[in-house]
């Protein structure tokens, strides 16, 4: 056998040894699914995933079990989401930011202002539009969704300098998401986006890699970003949501009685997590409040929306048609 033939065999080995490991049956008849993410296990999507764990192991009486690998121990949201489309992987949850690289249609999620308020957001993803964007990576993109998670909206916080206007934001080099859609809407409200991991940003924050950064306030209270941070601008200018995802090679091994028990537990999940959300987002800013965090509301958020018009005039034509069925939800 050539040196090279051998290395392809290898490679092929341990592409259906990863695969095993990611999905698969152990433990005699226990259906075992391995779930990856991001977060800390404070965290309420964290919990809710917990939730759903647990919900799952109660409806198949003991026969199916997703074991949960938080705070990156598998690999950060990019990573994860390819050991996904190899199988390597069965489930993960990812922001739907970084999601846009594997799923074209996931952009329309991530761009500025185009959810009225938080009524109209769920409206939106438990609805049509919602359903399309969860089957919408599987065909193509071996990612299929089973749900969205509520993660709040994301606004500017900073280390040195309030922001009151996007004209505070110019010359400041701001964190974001792997997300073209991100980084566009930094560049039009006059920063500079810099994509680095979650992990990293946290001392990026204290190395003064970059000045700022961008979330809801559970993530800046759970990540500890607060104590170096002391401005929070609550412009809400984006409410891309959580998604929880399986890899289609995995849902396709599944019997239908363990595939209806699955997307049971899930979505008793996501009603377990809004509760959850809404008491932590609140719990959040009063203890960044208290950490001496300055918590600054626009008075006016009509120069943020103007800042961004153009971004949403220059999307393509199949993100503008997405935009206008959002708009059209009542």
């Amino acid at each position: 056998m050539s040196r090279k033939t051998g290395g392809i065999l290898w490679a092929w080995g341990m592409t259906l040894l990863l695969a095993a490991s990611g999905c698969g049956k152990k433990d005699g008849d226990v259906t075992v699914l391995k779930l990856a993410h991001g977060l800390n296990t404070e965290h309420p999507v964290h919990k809710a995933m917990v939730f759903m764990a647990e919900k799952v192991a109660e409806k198949s009486q003991g026969t199916m079990r997703v074991d949960i690998y938080p705070s990156e121990q598998l690999g950060n949201e990019k990573e994860c989401l390819e050991k996904l489309q190899m199988g390597a992987l069965a489930m993960t949850k990812t922001s739907s930011s970084p999601l846009e690289a594997f799923v074209d249609e996931m952009k329309v999620l991530g761009l500025p202002y185009i959810f009225r308020d938080s009524e109209h957001y769920w409206k939106v993803l438990k609805g049509p539009v919602g359903k399309e964007l969860l089957a919408a990576g599987e065909a193509a993109n071996n990612l299929k969704g089973l749900c969205f998670y509520d993660a709040g909206a994301r606004s500017f916080y900073t280390v040195r300098k309030p922001i009151y206007t996007p004209e505070d934001l110019k010359g400041l080099k701001i964190r974001v998401q792997q997300s073209p859609v991100a980084m566009d809407m930094v560049k039009a409200m006059g920063a500079s986006p810099t994509p680095i991991s979650w992990g990293e940003l946290y001392t990026s924050l204290q190395q003064g890699v970059v000045d700022g950064a961008e979330n809801n306030p559970p993530s800046l209270y759970t990540s500890k970003h607060y104590e170096i941070c002391k401005y929070y601008t609550l412009d809400e200018h984006t409410m891309p949501p959580d998604v929880l995802l399986i890899s289609p090679r995995w849902w396709n091994r599944l019997t239908d009685a363990e595939k209806q028990i699955l997307q049971e537990a899930v979505d008793e999940s996501v009603e377990y997590q809004r509760k959850l959300w809404a008491e932590f987002e609140a719990e959040s800013l009063e203890a960044v409040r208290q950490a001496g965090v300055q918590v600054i509301v626009p008075e006016d958020k009509t120069p943020f929306h103007e800042a961004v018009q153009p971004m949403l005039e220059a999307q393509p034509e199949n993100i503008k048609a997405l935009v206008r069925r959002i708009q059209e939800v009542q």
